[in-house]
């Protein structure tokens, strides 16, 4: 899984910083968390494209988490796509993204739509790709989730077992595949070739919130957590609390008591030019954090068995 923050800016763009937007991809399929003003802008500095974007999520519909949203679309018509893109957030998803798009009619896609209730979402897959997702209501000046990008891997195939099984070779990829194959009037499923299942991937991503009580184990075990950091200065914790986000020392808490293995900061506070100034308040608590910046980037590889 490739993991690119696309803007780390919060509120308003510096002229160095796009607004707030996340990028994932698998086998070149990718999936957006939100899409601040400009996001088609720095989406186009990482040569990653356009046309491969199957899912949008938004965290919340504040102006610099959304209002990329008529550029980027436009930007993905004129590749020529054809499928649908999916969005998934809070809701009023549907009326939201209808209104801003007005500017962007006429798309050669069609949009679908996955609204989730205000008390969050269960597990999550959309077809045609192979993301897992979940969805954490946060605690925010308006209704706002966090979200969890799974990735996940089966077990390695069996070879003696399936053997046992009397099963033909050409018969053992459809069971991999599709979970099930019927063969001599017989049904096997894959529990019957298939080892324990292994490690996956997992990306968490979280902000414009205070910390609450089930980031912890929301965030649990994952392999890169993305989280605010709107102020890094510790004498701005009253302020981060009174405006509904989270300092750099709290980010960094949620990562040590999540146990995950690396910590990107993002959506800095347009005053905090210089984000790795404060960037000890966090290493403190969590040694593997980093500033994130714009078009900070990571390959997230499978775990070596």
């Amino acid at each position: 899984m490739d993991v690119t923050l696309l803007g780390t800016g919060g509120m308003l763009p510096l002229p160095n910083r796009y607004l707030t937007s996340l990028v994932t991809r698998v086998d070149g399929r990718m999936l957006l968390i939100d899409c601040g003003e400009g996001t088609q802008v720095t989406l186009k500095l990482t040569g990653y494209g356009y046309k491969n974007i199957d899912i949008i999520c938004f965290t919340h519909y504040h102006a610099d988490h959304i209002t990329g949203l008529p550029g980027l679309l436009l930007a993905i018509a004129a590749t020529g796509r054809t499928e649908p893109v999916t969005f998934i957030g809070p809701p009023g998803l549907k009326r939201i993204v209808e209104s801003i798009t007005i500017v962007a009619r006429e798309l050669p896609f069609p949009l679908q739509f996955r609204e989730l209730p205000a008390t969050g979402g269960t597990e999550m897959t959309v077809d045609g790709t192979d993301y897992v997702i979940h969805a954490l209501p946060v605690d925010h000046a308006c209704t706002c989730f966090a979200y969890s990008i799974e990735f996940r891997r089966m077990g390695k195939f069996d070879i003696a077992r399936a053997e046992a099984l009397g099963l033909p070779k050409p018969l053992w990829g459809k069971l991999q595949r599709d979970g099930t194959a019927e063969y001599e009037g017989k049904t096997y499923t894959s529990d019957m070739v298939l080892g324990p299942k292994r490690k996956g991937i997992k990306l968490s991503y979280c902000t414009d919130t205070r910390p609450t009580a089930a980031l912890p184990s929301f965030i649990k075990d994952a392999d890169l957590f993305i989280c605010e950091g709107m102020y890094g200065d510790p004498e701005k914790a009253d302020k981060a609390a009174a405006h509904k986000h989270m300092s750099y020392a709290e980010a960094a808490t949620l990562a040590k008591c999540g146990n995950v293995k690396k910590l990107w900061l993002t959506h800095y506070s347009p005053a905090m030019t210089n984000p790795k100034e404060h960037l000890f308040t966090a290493k403190d608590i969590f040694p593997e954090t980093t500033a994130g910046f714009d078009r900070i980037s990571q390959t997230i590889m499978f775990e070596e068995d």
